[in-house]
């Protein structure tokens, strides 16, 4: 008999629902980050609010096989409108694969305030939101 599967995480608050981002869209100290593997979809539509941040273009340095340094990320930060008192929700496609990529980028330099949209992009959509 197989035993019943069970969700787990070691950083519990680092998980948020489709309805606590729902409930925070006009938050102004939540901002919304959508990374993707198919460069189209966020251009094809996304969550209201949401910042596209790619991970080839934005997260990554573009004459290194390396990701991006630290002048390059306040860049990147500073566009996007993010303080170091903002908290930063990913969400992208692919089970979101780049968007974890990007969270785990962020906590490299430093920002405490990052959580990851449970179900992703597809779970939105599902929802019909």
């Amino acid at each position: 008999m197989a035993a019943e599967m069970q969700r787990s995480t070691t950083q519990p608050e680092s998980l948020v629902s489709t309805e606590w981002v729902s409930e925070h869209l006009a938050d102004a100290n939540v901002r919304l980050v959508e990374s993707n593997e198919d460069p189209i979809l966020y251009r094809s539509g996304h969550i209201t609010g949401a910042v596209e941040v790619d991970w080839t273009r934005d997260l990554n340095d573009p004459l290194q096989r390396d990701y991006l340094n630290g002048d390059a990320f306040s860049a990147l930060m500073s566009r996007i409108g993010v303080t170091p008192d903002t908290t930063v929700v990913f969400y992208g496609d692919k089970n979101n694969w780049w968007a974890t990529y990007a969270f785990w980028v962020f906590s490299l330099f430093g920002h405490k305030k990052l959580r990851i949209m449970d179900g992703g992009r597809m779970k939105w959509e599902k929802e019909g939101r």
